[in-house]
């Protein structure tokens, strides 16, 4: 998990520099810096508010998209990663590192959902054996009800 996160944080570096050229101004790519550093830091909060920041001045940014949605996908946002990667993906659909991105995403959040289910199928597992356990030690007619 952890080289998956530093390959994130590489292709986020990555579309960056491929792409800052072409920033609207130097305050978007500023927020932009500021965004892939406080990723590097695991301050998801911090790059989610820079990101949205650049994306007021670009918002036609494929790029700002993505960030986003690795962003939200690390702080567990899935309803918000995958519109941002969907929005990514819109105005750069053959964009390679986006759709690796998604794919990446699509597969984890198959998993994250997977073990969600198993969790909550043992759990109400545990309810009914506790429940039949409880159901399963008789009364005797001899036994006080008091």
């Amino acid at each position: 998990m952890a080289s998956g996160f530093k390959i994130l944080l590489a292709l986020l570096s990555l579309i960056l520099i491929l792409f800052l050229p072409g920033c609207a101004s130097r305050g978007e790519i500023n927020q932009l810096r500021l965004g892939v550093w406080a990723a590097e830091q695991d301050l998801w909060d911090e790059a989610i508010f820079r990101w949205q920041k650049a994306l007021e001045r670009e918002p036609n940014s494929a790029y700002l998209y993505n960030n986003l949605a690795v962003a939200y996908e690390k702080k567990g946002l899935w309803d918000k990663a995958k519109e941002a990667y969907e929005t990514a993906l819109k105005l750069a659909p053959d964009h390679k590192y986006i759709k690796a991105n998604y794919k990446s995403f699509q597969d984890h959040l198959k998993a994250w959902k997977q073990t969600e289910r198993k969790e909550g199928e043992k759990k109400e597992e545990g309810v009914k054996k506790q429940d039949n356990q409880r159901d399963s030690s008789p009364v005797s007619e001899r036994s006080s009800l008091d």
